[in-house]
């Protein structure tokens, strides 16, 4: 029976729920430059990756890895079909992982496992996996990773990972004056407020990018509060600060200058810092969004959720400084963003929501009657444009400096054209890349 899948574009001013899309098949437009788990878990120094999956699972992580030119730091273990059929998955997982460890060069301080789908599906005791494992190697630490694609609508790869990362972080006498950033993709630009607050409070900020050994990445326990920027860092850095009995804060990156000024009253309250001048702040910001207005006028402007986990906040103050924002790429509202939705659907409700992986999407049209700026590599994608901000995850944008920051970017993107078609396959946009 054929089932009609439902709209893929919708006003905002149509838009009541956060999930204003079917769950249907979906479409994955060839934009990469988002990172994956494999990206994210050569982030910790020394660290090495097993896969244990079947070929047609290992194709792309296994590539992932060969384009950061990191394959000395990833190795797999390919389940078979006569693995399932006789009920030996978790013995070949045990010895696959074993026997790849006892053949490496040198013994890794640290090993990250991805079991998959399979294993949950199987019953597989991976309790009993890690338990065996640490007895045959007790100085590796073993993180307890997941590549399952299919539990993303609970608590996706992405998140466990960014939490299961920070497990080998112990408990030691923490440093007063050291704040650690867990979770993030993207280090905090040198020029971030939040860095030039904590300079100024004579605190250091360190974070998992400023890393170059397991030890310094160890070190990272040091800290006596540690904070969160990326919606999907949350869980994990809130609980492993739970573990270590450090303080937490939550700051999450945004484009709402109430917000911005509650964190850093929280940031204040919290560390015994001077007040900032909240006024002159936003002062700047109004100054660099009115360069930005000045210089791209009303050229419509796409959005996508790839670029920064709050598209709808960064429509509502490019629209409230001037800006034509028609489109906004997501497959769902976080729930961070209600009040940005809210605002859009009674102030903005021609602006159109569109779905990224909606399956029609493959045959839509890529082009636009006006040069569309786009702020994002999706939606430089879908528009078919030249001139976009080409960022992913946040970029590390923080505060009223990222707010300036991305006038800056945008007033770039309009001045100069991009090759999107060679830009946006690429993966892991930041990552080290072999090409």
């Amino acid at each position: 029976m054929l089932t009609r899948l439902g709209p893929s574009v919708v006003n905002a001013g149509d838009v009541s729920s956060l999930a204003p899309f079917p769950s249907t098949l979906e479409f994955n437009p060839p934009v990469h430059g988002v990172w994956n788990i494999v990206h994210m878990g050569m982030l910790i120094p020394e660290a090495h990756q097993i896969y244990v999956c079947a070929v047609n699972c290992m194709r792309g992580v296994v590539l992932t890895a060969a384009e950061m030119g990191m394959r000395e730091r990833f190795s797999y273990v390919v389940l078979k079909e006569e693995d399932i059929t006789r009920g030996t998955v978790e013995q070949i997982t045990l010895e696959g992982i074993a026997d790849t460890l006892r053949k490496l060069p040198k013994l890794p301080p640290c090993v990250i496992v991805f079991p998959v789908c399979t294993h949950h599906f199987l019953g597989v005791s991976m309790a009993r996996v890690y338990r065996e494992l640490e007895r045959q190697f007790p100085n590796v630490d073993f993180i307890r990773a997941f590549m399952d694609p299919i539990m993303r609508k609970h608590l996706s790869p992405d998140v466990r990972l960014r939490m299961a990362m920070h497990d080998p972080l112990r408990p030691c006498d923490p440093d007063e004056r050291l704040v650690a950033v867990l979770g993030s993709d993207f280090s905090l630009d040198e020029g971030s407020d939040l860095r030039r607050v904590l300079d100024a409070g004579g605190y250091c900020l360190t974070d998992i990018q400023h890393c170059s050994t397991y030890d310094e990445y160890l070190a990272l326990a040091r800290a006596s509060t540690f904070v969160a920027v990326y919606p999907n860092a949350n869980w994990g850095a809130e609980r492993t600060a739970r573990r270590l009995d450090r303080r937490y804060l939550y700051l999450p990156s945004c484009f709402d200058y109430v917000e911005i000024a509650a964190q850093y009253a929280c940031l204040a309250e919290a560390l015994g810092l001077p007040a900032l001048d909240i006024a002159a702040e936003i002062a700047t910001c109004d100054k660099a969004l009115l360069a930005a207005h000045n210089e791209v006028g009303d050229a419509p402007i796409a959005i996508d959720a790839s670029a920064h986990p709050r598209p709808l906040g960064l429509a509502r103050l490019l629209i409230e400084h001037g800006f034509n924002v028609t489109e906004i790429y997501l497959d769902a509202v976080s729930p961070e963003e209600t009040t940005a939705a809210e605002w859009l659907h009674d102030n903005a409700p021609q602006v159109q929501l569109s779905s990224i992986v909606m399956p029609d999407l493959r045959v839509a049209p890529r082009t636009r009657d006006r040069e569309v700026l786009a702020i994002g590599q999706k939606a430089a994608w879908f528009t078919g444009t030249s001139h976009f901000v080409n960022i992913v995850e946040g970029a590390g944008l923080w505060g009223f400096a990222g707010i300036r920051t991305m006038a800056d970017l945008m007033r770039d993107a309009w001045a100069h054209e991009k090759d999107a078609r060679d830009l946006v396959p690429r993966k892991g946009l930041g990552c080290p890349s072999c090409f």
